[in-house]
């Protein structure tokens, strides 16, 4: 489609070309057969015509080589005027046309030079011929008038051409840019959502695991006991799926008709409810507040419960010990979050392919907050957070979504 329709436009392009340079040669033919009285003018008009023939041909590689274009016309045009024409429109026809190309196929300071060098060379070619003042302003201000129209008309299709390739440049990077921040966004979402299901499916699975095999040992001794963690096993279970039907349900459109009311996102006002579950784990968890607790922003609240939930998780999964502090420290501008525990970790980040300990760092730079993870100098494991009070990420609504 596209080669077709470049050769008709080249097809078309040459028969205005050649329709062109039969009018100038027309012009010019004209222009020699005009007689002024009072004035010698040659008597033989086929000089002028052979010399706006050659000149007219080498317009149709005007486009294409305009400089060489230009130098064709001027050296024609001197010709021309030597025999005795007088500057008139009609003998600069060619010329003009091969200024006007000029102007618009190349800069501003080419154009300039080539068409003060035309008006100079012309003038001078008309002057020399009668250098007495019959008809003065046609031998000098004309063809300077004359050959300025083409090069302001030709100044202005370039700036026009140059205007539309632009504007085409824009929304040919408008359109590149589009498609990458759009792909930029899905990978996002798809960063966020597996953050997501992995603090959940990892929290609840690591605290039903632990409930589940402590209940297996205490079956024999204590069935009392084994009973009670059983019933929190079902709740744990429950739980995860409430978590998990939530989180898979961002990914419905709003038209959906299975679409249904999801809960909030969990925040610090869940902290006991977490606690209690790590309790039934086998896990002691201890939970300290220090300074005025203040509301936080929906991401900020969101990151600092996952962050303490995988925490805790790592703990419940690969802490030696039976214990861990958490500690909140509220600040003028942020809330320091530390969770501790006092074993000696089992290589937590190598059991999980690191997705823990990488998903909290992303989850506190995304809300412009820091992370840190390591052994303790006295044995055991810490991870430390600062998190503003206020996030500082642009994707504030969906996060509280």
């Amino acid at each position: 489609m596209t080669t077709t329709l470049d050769r008709r436009t080249g097809r078309y392009r040459r028969f205005v070309d050649a329709a062109t340079v039969l009018s100038l040669l027309g012009c010019v033919t004209l222009g020699a057969l005009l007689r002024f009285p009072g004035l010698s003018q040659p008597r033989e008009q086929w000089p002028a015509v052979v010399i706006a023939a050659v000149t007219c041909l080498a317009l149709l590689r005007a486009r294409d080589h305009p400089r060489a274009v230009a130098a064709v016309a001027m050296a024609g045009t001197v010709a021309t005027l030597a025999q005795g024409y007088l500057p008139t429109p009609l003998m600069l026809a060619p010329l003009m046309l091969a200024l006007y190309w000029l102007a618009a196929e190349t800069d501003r300071k080419t154009a300039r030079v080539f068409g003060l060098v035309a008006m100079a060379v012309v003038v001078i070619a008309a002057m020399l011929d009668n250098p007495t003042t019959d008809m003065l302003l046609l031998r000098t201000v004309g063809p300077v008038l004359w050959l300025l129209l083409p090069l302001v008309g030709g100044g202005g299709a370039r700036l026009r051409t140059a205007y539309l390739e632009s504007v085409q440049a824009r929304a040919a990077y408008a359109e590149r840019t589009r498609e990458e921040e759009a792909r930029l966004r899905v990978a996002e979402e798809r960063m966020r959502i597996a953050r997501e299901l992995h603090d959940v499916v990892a929290h609840h699975m690591a605290v039903a695991n632990a409930q589940a095999g402590t209940a297996r040992h205490l079956v024999p001794t204590r069935p009392e006991q084994a009973l009670a963690l059983l019933d929190e096993l079902t709740v744990t279970t429950s739980s995860a799926l409430i978590e998990l039907r939530a989180t898979v349900g961002v990914l419905r459109q709003s038209g959906d008709p299975d679409g249904e009311s999801l809960e909030p996102a969990p925040g610090l006002d869940r902290l006991p409810d977490l606690v209690s579950t790590c309790a039934g784990a086998g896990l002691d968890v201890t939970l300290t507040t220090e300074g005025e607790p203040r509301p936080l922003s929906p991401g900020v609240d969101l990151t600092a419960y996952r962050i303490i939930q995988e925490a805790l998780t790592n703990v419940t999964k690969h802490g030696a010990g039976q214990g861990a502090d958490v500690r909140l420290a509220y600040e003028r501008t942020r809330l320091l979050i530390s969770v501790t525990n006092d074993g000696t970790p089992a290589a937590p980040a190598a059991a999980d392919g690191g997705f823990g300990l990488m998903g909290m760092r992303e989850r506190a730079h995304s809300v412009g907050g820091d992370l840190r993870a390591g052994p303790r100098p006295g044995g055991g494991f810490e991870v430390t957070t600062a998190l503003p009070l206020h996030s500082l990420a642009p994707e504030e609504p969906e996060a509280a979504a």
